[in-house]
């Protein structure tokens, strides 16, 4: 991406482009010629970004990905403050919801990494009714061990899936698709979280209000409270983030 498409936030080169750009981008990508690797797309919010500060392999996968996109209000609200201006979120279970929609429309292809055997089977059976057009080829829960990884991986590869979506956690989906680019044979691979949790009905998402209110991070800390020592990052993340900004 140019300089003009991109902010640096605390060393982290996040895309400004907005949702129905990210979207376009993607399908212009899975529409394209097979490459040698796959287009690595990384949702980011400030919990990633503080990881990124201390972990030198994290800093490598971020600096070669295709595109980071901002998933966290606290992202955007950084971006202002270092007057390059985001103007909206990116986040993965949006944009795999409008891939989805996508990829049922256009007969594309997905190869579902992560989450637990239920969740997975569950997520792609709802995925298979509520989107007739896409094309399932594979799918893998993510309790595996090393010894496994390398021949889920060569699997994948003989699948050639136009998206590979790993729902296996940060850093852990950016790492994987980091090591095995060259044997993945997808033409984007992307992490997304939780988001087979959230299809498959085992985690509710917050309510459009909170959404709205850029709550999303207090509703998942009240109906979740074991995730308080994960939330500390925040405010670490936004005094660094603001006298980043006001050094400007």
């Amino acid at each position: 991406m140019s300089a003009r498409e991109v902010v640096r936030i605390l060393g982290v080169p996040f895309s400004k482009l907005s949702f129905r750009e990210t979207v376009d981008l993607l399908k212009q990508k899975a529409s394209s010629e097979r490459e040698d690797k796959p287009f690595h797309l990384i949702t980011a919010n400030p919990e990633i970004v503080m990881k990124y500060q201390e972990d030198l392999e994290l800093q490598q996968i971020m600096q070669e990905a295709g595109i980071i996109t901002p998933d966290g209000i606290g992202i955007v609200l950084a971006s202002r403050w270092r007057g390059q201006p985001i103007a909206e979120r990116v986040t993965g279970y949006e944009l795999l919801l409008e891939l989805l929609e996508l990829g049922s429309r256009d007969g594309l292809s997905f190869y579902f990494l992560g989450a637990d055997e239920e969740t997975s089977r569950m997520a792609c059976e709802i995925i298979r009714r509520d989107y007739p057009g896409v094309r399932i080829v594979g799918r893998q829960n993510g309790f595996f061990g090393p010894d496994e990884e390398l021949g889920i991986v060569e699997h994948i590869g003989t699948t050639e899936p136009d998206f590979l979506i790993v729902a296996m956690g940060a850093p852990r989906a950016e790492q994987l698709i980091f090591r095995y680019k060259a044997k993945l044979n997808a033409k984007v691979a992307m992490g997304v979280g939780g988001s087979l949790d959230v299809i498959a009905g085992k985690v509710k998402r917050a309510p459009e209000a909170w959404q709205r209110l850029n709550l999303e991070w207090l509703y998942r800390l009240l109906s979740q409270p074991s995730r308080w020592r994960r939330q500390l990052t925040l405010p670490v993340f936004a005094v660094k983030a603001y006298f980043e900004g006001r050094r400007q």
